[in-house]
């Protein structure tokens, strides 16, 4: 029979001593039974899993977790420690229970307890590991529209990565290092703290507040941004000099027109919850997490609810402009996904997807043939097709024979730049000659492509690294007039995020609005996986 086990607040028992040596001490023939019995379990067990299996099967079925020795009893507990603290960053705490797996090693009293206590114990690793490195949820199967390809570790490397380190430090690592999610996770503690303290307050009652008013909703404007940390302490009664900087500072941050007047959209952010930005900062942590990997000295990385596209050297921002993404609704909406730009097209030509031209072309034609004659359409050998002769009428988007193609030139849909990083979904960024949908609030109008308001900006920011006169080198290729392929010398990632919570280069947290309706979604299958709002360690 074992010996009674430990008790956990034994001086030496933060590593919850489960005494598998205690077995030996028993006459030779009972402690080969136990012996026996412990392995059985670990492989009836494991068996469940085929890596977990297959771990054992290479350990001869000895226990990693389970023994008396020191290095058994820090990893016990760094896990446990580890899994307690999981609410710290967001993660789902009921996946891996540390109370029963607790209550799971208090009432061992054999070696079979023993051999299922040490397959759960792996089994609780490699499902942390795996959430808190990679996500806690696939995004593919949230969102389809998310089409990011997730890096995972192999199990079989997370297990030998954890037997070889330090058992803490291992696990320490595991979530991203990136600076963006170390901010994300303090802003989360502070708003949790705030939120236990009773949020921001009441809300503004007020349609809209301008310079110069004052009245009580001007008194809650006030309180608000202070506690929102928008505003120094005041005791000012009217919307003064003081408050409208800070309002600025609020509409800065939240992706609105930066004039200080709180009008009712300002005022509609103003009085958003905290429990509700809160959500969107677990949300950002999450989807950190999925892209918990190593994106390029110089990448490029376009937030979608953020309208922006930027240049990033050494985690640097060096070049930003303002972009359009696509529209909501319909297959519009740009997906998320990671490529290579390996090249750009100056004086492009625009091939019209199928889907417009079934889709909003076709009708047209049938009812005039002279209709969108700024595109031509040609046939199967890229020949003009004479729209006197065809006979579109008798055409359905299924048989449409022909192809539509805009000539370069200043109308060109894709404007005069395209910026190519070829992938599956037909994603690019482009100029426009629609600039003045740069001027929105919402820029959300496109097919899903991005279109950007200083191309030939974002152009010489990338040929600087390959020509003596960036500038120079472009506008020569444009005044030819002619479509002409420039590859990059150094292909540069492209990151396609979408996130409406995120800190900027002084640490300031921005929030966007959730354009797509993708973060709810997120949130609501985070939450059914058992993430709580408040959730800290315990």
């Amino acid at each position: 029979m074992l010996p009674r086990l430990p008790s956990f607040n034994a001086p030496k028992s933060v590593a919850l001593a489960l005494a598998l040596g205690a077995l030996f001490l028993t006459p030779p023939q009972q402690a080969n039974a136990q012996v026996t019995a412990f392995k059985q379990a670990v492989a009836e067990t494991g068996s469940r899993d085929e890596d977990i299996a297959k771990f054992y099967r290479a350990q001869n079925f000895e226990g990693v977790w389970t023994g008396s020795d020191e290095i058994h009893q820090a990893r016990r507990a760094a896990l446990l420690d580890a899994l307690r603290r999981a609410g710290d960053h967001g993660l789902p705490v009921a996946r891996y229970d540390a109370d029963a797996l607790e209550r799971q090693m208090k009432s061992a009293r054999s070696a079979r307890d023993l051999g299922l206590i040490e397959v759960e114990m792996t089994r609780m690793f490699l499902q942390y590991a795996r959430d808190i490195q990679s996500g806690a949820l696939i995004p593919s199967k949230v969102v389809n529209e998310i089409k990011r390809e997730v890096d995972y570790t192999d199990r079989a490397e997370l297990i030998s990565g954890f037997l070889s380190s330090q058992p803490s430090t291992y696990l320490r690592n595991l979530a991203p290092k990136t600076l963006e999610y170390t901010s994300l996770m303090k802003q989360k503690m502070l708003f949790q703290e705030q939120s236990r303290r009773g949020g921001w307050g009441p809300t503004v009652n007020a349609s809209s507040l301008k310079p110069g008013a004052s009245g009580p909703a001007v008194l809650t404007l006030r309180n608000r941004l202070m506690i929102m940390g928008y505003l120094e302490r005041s005791n000012a009664k009217t919307y003064d000099k003081a408050m409208t900087e800070a309002v600025t500072a609020f509409q800065k941050a939240h992706g609105l027109e930066a004039d200080g007047v709180a009008g009712s959209g300002t005022i509609k952010e103003i009085n958003e919850s905290i429990e509700t930005r809160l959500k969107s900062v677990l949300v950002a942590m999450e989807r950190e997490r999925w892209l918990n990997k190593k994106r390029g000295y110089r990448h490029i990385l376009v937030n979608i609810p953020d309208f922006t596209a930027k240049i990033v050297d050494d985690g640097r921002i060096t070049f930003e402009t303002r972009s359009v993404v696509g529209a909501n609704r319909g297959d519009r909406p740009t997906p998320e996904f990671s490529d290579v730009m390996d090249h750009m097209v100056i004086n492009p030509s625009w091939y019209v997807p199928r889907s417009i031209i079934v889709g909003e072309y076709l009708p047209a034609l049938r009812n005039n043939p002279n209709a969108v004659r700024h595109i031509e359409i040609t046939d199967s050998r890229g020949r003009v097709v004479n729209r006197a002769s065809a006979n579109f009428a008798k055409y359905t988007a299924r048989n449409f024979p022909y192809s539509m193609r805009q000539p370069p030139s200043g109308r060109n849909a894709l404007g005069l730049v395209k910026f190519m990083f070829p992938n599956k979904y037909n994603i690019y960024l482009h100029d426009t000659p629609a600039k003045n949908l740069f001027s929105r609030e919402v820029r959300a109008f496109s097919h899903g492509c991005i279109r950007l308001k200083d191309p030939f900006d974002f152009a010489e920011a990338l040929l600087a690294k390959q020509e003596a006169d960036p500038m120079g080198f472009f506008k020569s290729q444009l005044r030819t007039g002619r479509e002409s392929r420039v590859n990059l010398v150094e292909p540069v990632p492209v990151h396609i995020i979408y996130r409406t919570a995120y800190t900027d280069a002084r640490g300031q947290l921005n929030f966007r609005k959730d354009i797509y309706g993708r973060d709810a979604k997120i949130w609501n299958a985070l939450q059914k996986a058992g993430v709580e709002l408040n959730r800290v360690q315990g």
